[in-house]
Parts: structure tokens; C-alpha cells; sequence
């Protein structure tokens, strides 16, 4: 990664020229060796790669002009706070990345969860922010922004909280208002982040893809591609950037998900208004009510599922009342859950198996069958599916059925909407 010496900038900005000690404004260093500081912020008017580096080089008027810009000062408050914290080195996406290059921005954006992770700290720069204290409640001033500082609001900012050790917080006067530790709660608040994940990070968390889509569900990028690009960290996933494909953008990241792991979560989405077609959700937003969905272990999932049939009072159970419990008097109902609990046990590694073709997504899920039709079936993860030929479709329907599961390896349609398929 290319870092900026803090020293150099900040005798730039002096008027000292860095040839007079030959060290240079920017220096490729290994991110897992370098101590270094990181920015994380909204843009606004900023400076590029080539003026940071050209900056002494310039006319005397263009200088000026970039150094009279806003994205100008926060580079030189930003290296000001790194040299009072005692980092030589500092990284701004903005000014360490030559973006002229398709090459170095692709490999940028694939590593940078992993710098962020790996700075020392993360000076987190909330422009909109007037006062000396953190928010700690909803304000109409941040009416956009349902009601807080827009820097929450932003998809890139999702990882660049998660992923550093520590997070300090700055208003727009740069004076301290918190940091990520404190003020958990009030970030968990605003995020809906888990504060465990909130202070040790993602690792070795068990969480499900549809909790962690959910926390980008009300964000927002400048690009429509960068709503994908902005989650890759999250999930620990690569691929090469393609601007211009649009919504295909979150689409090639499901997919990549799906090939590393056998959360059925990512299926669970929700959208506002329904449709029909791939079992691909469209964007994040379709994962805004996923906050408390689990990831449910192949080794648990038998267990589970019965929990699932007594709580929906699938089958025939013939309860009766002791106490407070609810006791199934029916041999039969209770000879098919322990027939479910084995059968799941013994599907465990196919139903953690995903396979990806044309054809569909091939997956193993359990299914009731619906009333309306023998085509038509509603997965345990709320998913309603109905056939389509060789694949099946994911549709809205309100039937519901309170037969018993079974499990059914099917291809689902992962393509565009049925109905452009009809065209």
C-alpha cells in the first residue's frame, strides 16, 4: 500500500520542500509491517494521487487552488493528529490510490478491509458534526440521514468501522468526541452492529450473511456498484471491479458468498415490495429486516427444524397442556420429527453445499409443499419457490400449509426477473 509521510506533507504544506531531504510525500509499504494511521470520511472536494505527489511542482495558482479545498485541510488535520499520536505513516483513500490505474484501484479495493484492519488507528472524520460531544440522539437536522450524522449513512463506512482495532471519532473541528469503545452502545444504536463485533471485530463470529447484509441494508454509495464492492471485506471475498455493470455488481457477490459458504441465510431476504425471479436478492436494502437472523450449524440444524414444526404446529402433533408444556400425544408425529432430526443429521453435508451453474444454484433445502399446487413449495426460510422447468423461481405467494417438511435438492433460478425472461 502507498502511505504518506506525515512529516514530508505537513512541510509541504510549510513551504519546505521534501527534495531538500529527499523523502518522498508517498512510499509503497507492507501494511502487516508499517505502523500506520488510517482516514475514513465523506467525500467532498478532494485531492487526487497525482496532485498530492505533483504538489510542489504546480504553478503557484493551480497550488492554491488545491490547497484551499476541503479535502486538502483534512489531509493536513489528519497528519497533524497521526504526528501528535506518533505515526509516521498514514493512508487517505482519496490521495493513496492512483485511481488512473484499473489495476491498482481493483487491487486497492480488495485489500482494503484488511488495511483498515490493520492500522493502528482509524481517525473517523464526521464533517456534519458541530458539536463537542457525540450525538447520542436522533436529531432532524440529519433528516437524510434518518437522523444522524451522514458518515453512518455511507457504504464504505461500514467496514472502516468494523474492521480497525480502534476508532476515534472527530467533528468537523477536528476535536476528539469519542471513540469506537465508549460509545458502543450508541453505536450499536445507530448500526444495529453487535457490540462484540463492534469490539473485537468479525472474527470467529458465527454470524449469518443475512445479519451482516442488514447492517449495509439503509446505506447508501455514490455508485450503484460500490453497494457490492464496499461488502466484499466483510465477507472475505474477491473480485475483480467492473463500473458500469449496475445491480450485476451485488449479484457476482452473492455468488461468490454462496461458493464459500452454506448459510441458507442468503436466500432469507425480504424485499419492501415483492417480486419474482432469482433467488438473488437485488440490493442490500432487501436484507433490512434480517437483523436477528442466526446461522444455524449443519450439525444443529435437525434440532432446530423440530423447533421449527412445534412452533408452527406443522403436521399433527395432538398436544396436550401440563403446566406451562405443551406434550405431543401423537406416536406418529413424534416417530416423523425423530425421522427429520435423522434425516437432516444425515443430509449435513449437503445441506452446507452449494453448487453454482447455469442451471441455477443447486442447494438442499427443506420445503413444505403448498396447497395451491404441487409446483409450488415455501422453503423454512420463508422463501416461497415455484418450478419453472428445470429450476425453480422465487415468487409471493400467501398460501400457507401445515404439512410436514421434506428435504429437496433443487436448482434455483439465480438469473434476471421472470418476467424479462418472458420478454
Amino acid at each position: 500500500m502507498k502511505l504518506l509521510n506525515v512529516e514530508v506533507v505537513l512541510d509541504t504544506d510549510k513551504g519546505i520542500h521534501p527534495a531538500r531531504y529527499k523523502a518522498e510525500v508517498l512510499k509503497e509499504l507492507d501494511d502487516k509491517a508499517a505502523d500506520y494511521a488510517i482516514l475514513s470520511h465523506r467525500w467532498g472536494a478532494e485531492v487526487s494521487y497525482e496532485e498530492m505527489v505533483g504538489l510542489m511542482k504546480m504553478e503557484e495558482q493551480e497550488r492554491k487552488e488545491v490547497m484551499h479545498r476541503d479535502g486538502y485541510e483534512k489531509i493536513i488535520k489528519s497528519c497533524e493528529r497521526a504526528m501528535k499520536d506518533k505515526y509516521k505513516w498514514l493512508w487517505i483513500d482519496t490521495c493513496c490510490i492512483d485511481k488512473r490505474s484499473s489495476a491498482e484501484l481493483s487491487e486497492a479495493i480488495n485489500a482494503m478491509y484488511r488495511w483498515y484492519q490493520n492500522a493502528q488507528v482509524c481517525y473517523a472524520y464526521l464533517n456534519d458534526v458541530d458539536e463537542s460531544v457525540f450525538p447520542t440522539k436522533q436529531d432532524e437536522k440529519w433528516v437524510t440521514s434518518y437522523g444522524w450524522p451522514e458518515w453512518f449513512m455511507r457504504g464504505w463506512t461500514l467496514q472502516e468501522l468494523i474492521a480497525p482495532k480502534q476508532v476515534e471519532f472527530f467533528n468537523k473541528d477536528w476535536v476528539p468526541i469519542g471513540n469506537k469503545q465508549r460509545l458502543a452502545p450508541t453505536l450499536t444504536d445507530i448500526t444495529k452492529i453487535p457490540r462484540d463485533v463492534l469490539a473485537h471485530g468479525l472474527a470467529g463470529k458465527r454470524l449469518s450473511v443475512a445479519q451482516i447484509m442488514s447492517w449495509a441494508a439503509r446505506r447508501v454509495t455514490t455508485r450503484e456498484e460500490d453497494r457490492a464492492y464496499s461488502l466484499m471485506g466483510l465477507f472475505d471475498v474477491k473480485m475483480p471491479m467492473l463500473y458500469g455493470e449496475g445491480k450485476n455488481a451485488f449479484r457476482r457477490l452473492q455468488l461468490k458468498i454462496i461458493k464459500g459458504t452454506g448459510d441458507h441465510s442468503i436466500f432469507a431476504w425480504d424485499p419492501r415490495m415483492p417480486r419474482t425471479g432469482s433467488v438473488l436478492a437485488e440490493d442490500p436494502s432487501d436484507f433490512w429486516g434480517c437483523g436477528r437472523f442466526r446461522k444455524v450449524e449443519p450439525d444443529d440444524f435437525g434440532d432446530k427444524l423440530v423447533e421449527y414444526i412445534e412452533s408452527e404446529n406443522l403436521g399433527n402433533p395432538w398436544y396436550i397442556r401440563r403446566n406451562d408444556r405443551r406434550i405431543s400425544t401423537n406416536p406418529v408425529h413424534l416417530c416423523r420429527l425423530a425421522w427429520l432430526r435423522w434425516r437432516a443429521r444425515s443430509l449435513s453435508q449437503q445441506l452446507r453445499t452449494f453448487t453454482v451453474s447455469n442451471a441455477g444454484i443447486q442447494v438442499c433445502l427443506p420445503v413444505i409443499p403448498l396447497p395451491d399446487s404441487p409446483s409450488h413449495f415455501r422453503a423454512i426460510a420463508t422463501v416461497d419457490l415455484v418450478s419453472s422447468g428445470t429450476s425453480f423461481d422465487r415468487i409471493h405467494i400467501n398460501s400457507t400449509s401445515a404439512t410436514y417438511p421434506e428435504f429437496k435438492t433443487l436448482h434455483l433460478t439465480h438469473h434476471q426477473d421472470v418476467n424479462e425472461k418472458r420478454r
